[in-house]
């Protein structure tokens, strides 16, 4: 058996199954676990879902910044943009429950046999792993709830972008969220940044870092993540792997095989204009 772990996805479903064909995926022996972002931006966001759904517990899904969008546009709390190529999912008449299986979804898993664990963005300097862990539970519970709906109006806003355990209800909650889904750089002080979205090399790193440049991150668990379409991919810090390597961008879907830590890239259009 072996475990392939892919970058974000966001509606490229045709690069997708042409991916795990040119890898030998086989969901009967395989693992195929997802760094987030199923949807948006690339042509086939319902496809993909259905897709990934279907390989039942074979597919180990994170949530993504823009699946959580996915979800507040649905719950109305959020436009429906047309660049977000969402509107034939939203229609669909299996919209409910492919959206339902959605939200079940964890923001981080572990391995339950090999020692990584897997988030969409990223894990806060200030935290350890098993509080990362922690904390993301205490969302996925509001969002597994029947009035999920109030956490999804309450997550659009930048603040509190300092971790305090003090932090309560919707304050709390936005900063997990936005720490596991959207973050990339910190400031020096180890606080959340969200403005900047290029990659290390073309930013001026006088007052920023990224997250996992920090002396204090707890590396345990090696951490595999996504979301940094801009660093294609470039980490260069051991036992940490960037699986997102902007493939609505125009430049390619990756995957690594766990095993042996081969990765398989298909460059893929441009679907973000």
């Amino acid at each position: 058996m072996a475990t392939y772990i892919i970058g974000d996805i966001q509606g490229c479903c045709d690069e997708l199954q042409q991916l795990l064909h040119l890898a030998d995926f086989n969901p009967e022996n395989d693992e195929l676990w997802i760094t987030g972002d199923l949807v948006a931006r690339g042509p086939k966001s319902l496809q993909t879902l259905r897709f990934v759904k279907g390989l039942g517990d074979s597919a180990k899904v994170v949530l993504g910044n823009h699946d959580l969008n996915l979800l507040a546009i649905h719950q109305g709390v959020q436009d429906d943009r047309e660049k977000d190529k969402l509107s034939n999912l939203l229609a669909a008449p299996d919209c409910d429950e492919l959206l339902n299986w959605l939200r079940q979804q964890p923001l981080l898993i572990r391995h339950p046999q090999f020692n990584f664990v897997m988030i969409h963005a990223g894990i806060p300097p200030q935290w350890t792993i098993p509080q990362a862990e922690h904390y993301a539970k205490q969302v996925e519970l509001e969002l597994q709830a029947d009035n999920y709906k109030e956490l999804l109006t309450a997550i659009y806003d930048n603040q509190p972008n300092s971790w305090s355990n003090q932090l309560q209800g919707s304050a709390r909650s936005r900063f997990i969220i936005n720490a596991l889904t959207r973050m990339r750089y910190c400031f020096l002080d180890g606080s959340l940044e969200f403005d900047h979205t290029s990659a290390p090399e073309q930013t001026d790193l006088s007052k920023l870092k990224p997250w996992f440049e920090f002396d204090s991150l707890d590396r345990s668990s090696e951490i595999i993540f996504g979301h940094w379409g801009s660093l294609l991919g470039k980490v260069n810090k051991s036992g940490i792997y960037g699986l997102d390597t902007a493939c609505v961008w125009g430049n390619s879907l990756t995957m690594l095989r766990w095993q042996d830590k081969k990765r398989f890239s298909l460059a893929c259009p441009i679907y973000c204009t």
